[in-house]
């Protein structure tokens, strides 16, 4: 693929077949059409190790594989054996399986910082489980949340604060208040706002940016001395960062986390950990009240428990965590040279941890431009590069990354056109992609 002759008529009607059945035409809105430059939404028909073919048969080299699920590459030969062992074994029986203990005394071996561990089968479950375990330990309603955080969960306490809050209570909204990262004394302040209502701090310990130097132990140390619980969300720090953990790498223990995303690679299973005094609240063995904390009728299926014990046995034993950091520095080294060679290099800006970097397109003027992101979207996507973010898998080849810098080489050199236009319009093929939370359609 080159230039503009990406046609993707397969992927158009499968797309709107899509949105006549699902609403919003897939079943993540990061996933959805709008996310990308008009008529230029591949459909895809597989994946193996790090690309992935449309239904048109056009193949990409694919980064932020399954939103950073699929860590190691898809239908991973390891993770895939084991799980088609455990699905001839059946995957879900009336009491639990040996699977789960020994998935659990897996997870508890990896992430040593925990000291028990449920099992569910996403992210907003696990998150939404901590909020309400840290409710009833402290008799508290307050959630105060990370506000340079994207996302936390899809339920009301936390979706209530986002643009799309359309159908939930102001009354659940007012209970979550907010917080900048990097900053105890705004959280000092939170505190002394709402004394005696703050069940819980909850945030990613880590992003684009790495954490100020005593921060994360300074938020332990304000949430134990104001009586909340400190809860860190690893669904993308958790083994990007280490095969810990951010609080594995940076030796801070949370009272409770939660890890997803990269745990299954693309299967469904996530994780709330933490402190036994607090997580025994949700199981039988203590006298106080109980808590529902996770009860899910998939939440131990037998062959999403195996990828999961594969996965961490392939991260511990094959060094996936360093890999993931080396292919990052060499793609992000690679893009800010590209960019530098167009003259575009504070316009294409490549951000974060090298196991996680995402890019930021900006204007003219240095503002963050969706038009803009939509020339470059465009650009790669004919260059064969389907990339929402630069986010890597393990199972990218440095030849992958290699060709990368070249497609975002040619992309940058459109951008400058662009620029020296002062108007992307021509080079956009249609609308503007448009931001997931946003109020109107």
């Amino acid at each position: 693929m080159s230039g503009e002759e990406l046609e993707l008529p397969r992927s158009r009607a499968v797309n709107e077949r899509l949105h006549a059945a699902v609403p919003g035409g897939a079943h993540t809105y990061a996933k959805g059409d709008d996310q990308y430059p008009q008529d230029l939404a591949p459909v895809i028909s597989h994946g193996r190790g790090a690309h992935v073919w449309d239904v048109d048969g056009n193949r990409y080299v694919e980064y932020g594989s399954g939103l950073r699920s699929v860590s190691l590459g898809h239908a991973h030969p390891r993770v895939l054996e084991a799980v088609r062992r455990e699905l001839d074994r059946g995957s879900n029986f009336v009491r639990p399986s040996v699977v789960e203990a020994e998935a659990a005394e897996r997870f508890l071996a990896t992430v040593p910082t925990a000291e028990m561990v449920k099992f569910a089968k996403n992210g907003s479950d696990a998150t939404t489980a901590a909020v309400r375990l840290a409710r009833a330990v402290t008799g508290r309603a307050r959630v105060a949340l990370c506000a340079d955080h994207p996302f936390f969960s899809v339920d009301d306490w936390f979706i209530g604060t986002t643009p799309m809050s359309a159908g939930i209570p102001s009354e659940t909204t007012d209970l979550t208040v907010t917080f900048p990262y990097g900053d105890l004394a705004a959280v000092e302040a939170l505190f002394d706002r709402y004394p005696d209502e703050i069940a819980c701090l909850i945030l990613e310990p880590a992003t684009g940016t790495e954490p100020p130097p005593g921060y994360l132990a300074g938020l332990r140390d304000l949430a134990h001395r104001h009586g909340s619980v400190l809860v860190f969300d690893e669904m993308i720090t958790g083994f990007r960062w280490s095969e810990a953990g951010a609080q594995g790498l940076y030796g801070v223990t949370p009272d409770l986390s939660t890890f997803g995303k990269a745990l299954g690679n693309g299967f469904a299973v996530s994780a709330l950990a933490g402190r036994r005094e607090l997580m025994e609240r949700g199981g039988l063995r203590h006298d106080a009240e109980r808590v529902f904390l996770l009860s899910t009728t998939h939440g131990a299926e037998t062959h999403a428990l195996a990828a999961a014990m594969a996965v961490q046995t392939t991260y511990v034993e094959e060094g996936v965590t360093a890999r993931l950091h080396a292919l990052g520095e060499r793609l992000a080294a690679g893009v800010r040279d590209a960019a530098a060679a167009m003259g575009v290099a504070d316009h294409v800006v490549v951000r974060g941890r090298a196991s996680n970097l995402v890019f930021a397109t900006l204007d003219a003027q240095g503002r963050p431009s969706q038009e803009y992101r939509t020339l470059f979207l465009r650009r790669l996507l004919t260059g064969g590069i389907l990339a929402p973010s630069f986010v890597v898998s393990s199972a990218l080849e440095e030849a992958d990354v290699d060709r990368t810098v070249d497609v975002v080489g040619q992309a940058c050199a459109v951008y400058r056109k662009a620029l020296d236009a002062g108007d992307p319009t021509p080079w956009l093929g249609g609308r503007p992609v448009r931001p997931v939370f946003r109020r109107r359609v």
